[in-house]
């Protein structure tokens, strides 16, 4: 029994960790739903995602060795040039990471090529390059489930011990649904602190194009990829939140010596 419940805050501990880049794009995606209809966003699409996560739960146990297996027909090598083997696994994580940098990729040139940002918006609040709120719950809904692939995955791995497999099935339930919870509670707090700082968008976008870059190595080395002889070696948990910390640590440093060089071309003003 101790075993057991250790093992269950260790996987709740696990999600909440891994669930960090996966609140981030749920708060920049409910932007772009009406303003009336953004938390609702957020509270619907965490609770159809939850409710998914334990059906993928259960469909990755009972076929797992499926998804691990490489396909026969995307096996092959083209000589001192490019090998690979994909599989269910590598593919899944290597769309979602492609997404995902796409989708950085195409806020962070939006943000930078517009020339005025109130102009982006309209009277209500809304982005003018919003979406319905349930095409926004969509994308949620389908991203949480890429990002809750390799977790689900870590946590079949982490209940291996446990002998019994229906025991072993509803402590990753439970965790699931405790992870959940938890991101449902911080998702709202995410989104406004978001909303009164916009300055930290960037640095979020960026941080989601370091998600992608993450999933795309990572399914790389999942599809056995080696480019002119090269293996594809995924970036380790470890030095991507070295990344972001550096991150953050640089936007904090930055955003202090800006205020303190406008304060001081207006106090040059001042004396003119």
């Amino acid at each position: 029994m101790a075993e057991v419940i250790f093992t269950l805050l260790m996987l709740v501990m696990l999600q909440a960790v891994l669930g960090f880049d996966n609140l981030l794009y749920i708060s920049l995606e409910s932007k772009k739903a009406p303003v009336s209809d953004q938390k609702r966003v957020r509270k619907v699409g965490i609770l159809i995602a939850i409710v998914l996560r334990i059906a993928l739960l259960f469909i990755l146990v009972s076929v797992i060795e499926y998804f691990q297996e490489p396909f026969s027909f995307l096996t092959g090598k083209i000589e001192n040039v490019l090998d690979f083997a994909f599989n269910g696994h590598s593919l899944i994580v290597l769309a979602g990471g492609g997404f995902i940098i796409y989708t950085a990729i195409k806020e962070i040139w939006h943000m930078i090529s517009i020339k005025d940002l109130n102009h982006d918006v309209e009277s209500d609040g809304t982005s003018k390059r919003s979406k319905s709120a349930n095409a926004a719950i969509v994308s949620i809904v389908i991203m949480n489930l890429v990002f809750s692939f390799d977790s689900i995955l870590a946590a079949i791995g982490l209940t291996s011990d446990i002998e019994n497999s229906t025991t072993a099935f509803i402590v990753m339930a439970i965790a699931i649904v405790a992870s959940g919870l938890l991101m449902l509670l911080l998702a709202d707090k995410i989104s406004v602190f978001l909303a009164k700082n916009r300055m930290y968008e960037v640095l979020g976008l960026f941080i989601l194009f370091i998600v992608g870059i993450m999933l795309v190595t990572e399914g790389g080395h999942l599809a056995h990829l080696k480019i002119f002889g090269n293996e594809i070696v995924p970036m380790s948990k470890t030095t991507f939140y070295f990344v972001i910390a550096v991150l953050v640590i640089v936007d904090i440093v930055q955003g202090r010596y800006q205020k303190k060089l406008i304060n001081e071309v207006a106090d040059s003003q001042k004396m003119d």
